[in-house]
């Protein structure tokens, strides 16, 4: 019912669709960049340090992390893991190349050697590793001429190998390299002084704090041009990627209140018997309802998006927004129908049970072959391990006791509590066993299957007992009808029809509809609340897309939208509008500062307070690793500055964070030297050689030719 009435709400729109989306293939293959044909940029993702890499291949490779991944990974993210891959790989290399550092053929041995020696298929009969058998392995491989051999528990061919021992040299290669490096790093007796004199040594000061906030803001100009002064004169912070800002409305795929008022009353007519006629037998019918169902399973199972659940429920278990409804039926009462989510429901109880809460068996595991955690050592096939199971059933029940047999079960965690295990109905168990714990007396003890093995199962405690109830639901999917899918299509065509000549947010005010912005980058994918929708992103950064062109978009699940480009913005610097955000206060607490310094008169931190109304404040046993002033915050210029003093000298003004400061210096404590600086030396050493190798890589990417032109060929 639901599938097929689903199928036809869409055609029209599926017909439409489709036969655009061929009109726009066939027409944009016409235009098409003859690059395209010729080989050149299309084929090539990126070119690293004159290196490129290509399209199909890396296309390959992004299949294949997918297929790997089970598709937990949208195409996009995919794309980022390789290319970030690829980048590494070949920055990597290129630095190799230059040092002239390789994996020669009696290295690659042993490295083969380290990697396979515990394969059974390169030792000898004393289990040592045979290298006749490694290279005898590998010839076979290839004269398989692509054919596959088993290794292990995996199967391989030539090429994986290959692959294979390229990847071992490579990852060689690359631990010889940051071995190198962090050899080369040390820490000098000076260093680890600095770095323990930095805890060590206190200074008390006393200090008066003008803050910036003493001048409204009112008072202090900041023009463009000294914006733009300051965005070059920190080009490395208001760098920028390309962008483009889009504005979007909606048009939702969504069930009118008539729909949901269809999906209600069909759900009614369910319940009562039909008189059909039947073609074939030239004579009328009576259809089964809900009322009268022989096959309670069959009939659910045949009108409802949600298959029948044989389970007696707990009231834990039943639909929060019925469940006290549903509590206070008798068998055969029926509920609904009523919204639960995204469905309807109409609920009817089949039966009423008391059932415990908790159980406690126990059980000996027979596991068989492919089944769940089944590790080498199992070598029964189900039909043996059923065969065994059963022979275990019939010597308890002929006599031999339960304990006598743990040892045959496979689950070690339960026979260390002499096969017991103890649970309530929430627990994760195999679904079949716990349907015999839960469904069956104390006692009772049988054979049962589950995706483990088989499991004899002996019920040894039940507790808690409630009322349960096994229900009947027929739900159906709240989706909207034809006529609501081709009102949303006309809606939307009339608002991109008349965003032709009139204002895009005039229009959406007078449309009720709410317009969304929106910016991304030329690699980005996702739009908020809608998932990845990586055409918007192309379109919008297509070179014949201009400001104001604007366009709808099918969102799978969704409906559509009508997208808008509303500016283009190119990679560099900036601009003094969007800069500002960040670079406008800075500038103007510069110019603050300025103002404060020139009305401070007085030459000590008393003086100085008084004139300007303050009081002057304290802070003691301030350290240079911790830059937090007592009563200011984190001040790292005025901490600095007070340990450039010496005890009892009074700095100049120092523009801080939150104003202008005034330091005193009232005590210094020392530091006492310590006879060996072993110690830290050797933390000092450690910690900076954990960081070289991520510091090594991003030196050797940020000095690397990149020229990527991903967005144009594979995002």
């Amino acid at each position: 019912m639901a599938v097929l009435n689903k199928i036809r709400q869409r055609s029209l729109i599926l017909i439409f669709v489709i036969a655009m989306a061929l009109f726009a293939f066939v027409i944009g293959d016409l235009f098409k960049n003859s690059s395209a044909f010729s080989g050149g940029s299309q084929d090539v993702v990126a070119t690293i340090n004159g290196q490129d890499i290509n399209r199909l291949d890396f296309q390959q490779k992004v299949k294949n992390y997918q297929d790997g991944s089970g598709g937990r990974q949208t195409s996009t993210q995919a794309m980022n893991t390789i290319y970030s891959q690829e980048l590494r790989k070949i920055v990597l290399q290129s630095e190799f190349d230059k040092l002239g550092l390789s994996v020669e053929k009696d290295e690659m041995r042993d490295l083969l050697k380290n990697s396979f020696s515990s394969y059974p298929e390169f030792q000898d009969e004393n289990g040592s590793f045979d290298v006749n058998r490694l290279n005898a392995f590998i010839s076979n491989l290839q004269d398989l001429n692509g054919g596959a051999a088993p290794l292990g528990n995996f199967m391989v061919n030539f090429d994986s190998w290959v692959n294979n021992e390229q990847s071992i040299a490579a990852n060689s290669i690359q631990q010889s390299y940051y071995n190198m490096i962090k050899a080369g790093i040390s820490t000098t007796i000076s260093e680890a002084e600095n770095d323990y004199f930095g805890d060590a040594k206190t200074v008390d000061v006393r200090y008066v704090q003008i803050p910036y906030t003493t001048i409204a803001d009112s008072l202090v100009q900041v023009s463009k041009s000294d914006i733009q002064a300051y965005i070059n004169e920190h080009k490395d912070t208001y760098e920028t990627e390309a962008t483009r800002e889009v504005v979007y409305v909606e048009f939702k795929e969504e069930a009118s209140k008539a729909d949901e008022d269809a999906i209600k009353a069909g759900l009614l007519e369910l319940k009562a018997d039909k008189i059909e006629y039947n073609e074939s037998s030239k004579n009328e019918e009576t259809i089964q309802g809900f009322d009268n169902a022989s096959n309670i399973e069959e009939f659910v199972n045949t009108n409802s998006d949600i298959k029948y659940n044989d389970s007696f429920l707990r009231a834990a278990e039943l639909p929060s927004v019925a469940k006290d409804t549903l509590l206070k039926l008798n068998v055969g009462d029926y509920y609904g129908p009523y919204k639960d989510g995204e469905y309807y429901k109409l609920s009817k109880i089949v039966a009423k049970q008391e059932l415990p809460d908790s159980v406690k068996v126990r059980h000996i595991l027979i596991p068989n072959i492919g089944g769940q955690r089944a590790d080498a050592s199992v070598t029964k096939t189900p039909e043996e391990a059923k065969k065994t199971a059963d022979s275990i059933l019939a010597a308890i029940k002929g006599g031999t006791k339960f304990m006598d047999l743990l040892e045959l079960s496979s689950d070690k965690v339960s026979n260390e509590q002499d096969g017991e295990i103890e649970f309530d109905y929430r627990a994760g168990m195999a679904p079949e066993f716990k349907a015999y714990a839960f469904d069956n007396k104390v006692g009772d003890i049988d054979v049962v299957q589950t995706s483990f093995g088989y499991h004899i199962i002996e019920v040894l405690e039940q507790k808690s007992y409630n009322n349960t109830l096994k229900i009947a639901t027929i739900a159906d999917k709240i989706e909207p009808s034809d006529e609501t899918l081709q009102a949303v299509f006309n809606k939307m065509s009339k608002f991109e029809i008349a965003a032709k000549d009139g204002d895009f947010n005039e229009l959406a005010k007078e449309k009720e509809l709410t317009v969304k912005p929106i910016s991304f980058k030329a690699l980005d994918e996702n739009i908020p609340g809608l998932g990845s929708q990586r055409e918007v992103v192309r379109w919008a950064f297509n070179e014949d897309t201009e400001t104001g062109d604007y366009k709808n978009f099918a969102i799978s699940n969704f409906g559509f939208i009508v997208a808008k480009v509303v500016e283009k913005k190119d990679k560099g610097l900036m601009s003094t509008e969007d800069a500002s955000i960040t670079a406008l206060p800075i500038i103007r607490n510069e110019k603050k500062a300025k103002l404060i310094r020139d009305k401070i008169t007085g030459t000590s931190v008393a003086d100085i307070a008084k004139n300007q109304g303050l009081s002057p404040k304290s802070a003691a046993a301030i350290t240079l690793k911790n830059t937090t002033l007592s009563g200011a915050g984190v001040e790292p210029k005025v901490v600095g500055a007070a340990f450039g003093l010496e005890q009892g000298a009074t700095s100049k003004p120092i523009d801080g964070e939150k104003g202008v400061y005034v330091v005193e210096v009232t005590k210094i404590t020392e530091a006492t030297k310590l006879d060996n600086y072993s110690a830290i030396m050797n933390r000092l050493n450690n910690e900076r050689r954990a960081a070289a190798q991520t510091s090594v890589y991003k030196a050797l990417e940020n000095a690397a030719e990149i020229e990527d032109n991903r967005a144009k060929t594979v995002y």
